[in-house]
């Protein structure tokens, strides 16, 4: 089974790309993170669902969300 995660990661020439795991090139280029991440979660929603994994400027990761219909690793507890 093909994974369909992708990382939201800063330019170096400034903005925020979408990139595939291990890809050369990004998927798409923004001014925004905000945007990035946006347009990541419809790739992925698209995709079939998958993890967005979001990197500050720093390039660590900053946080991580798993879109629909995908399997989270840690989902939120049953409050009932």
């Amino acid at each position: 089974m093909t994974t369909n995660n992708r990382h939201v990661v800063p330019n170096p020439d400034g903005g925020w790309d979408v990139k595939a795991p291990g890809a050369d090139r990004a998927s798409t280029h923004h001014d925004t993170q905000s945007d990035a991440i946006d347009r990541a979660r419809e790739i992925v929603h698209n995709a079939g669902g998958g993890e967005v994994v979001t990197h500050g400027r720093d390039g660590r990761i900053r946080d991580s969300d798993t879109i629909a219909p995908g399997n989270d690793p840690f989902p939120p507890r049953d409050t009932k």
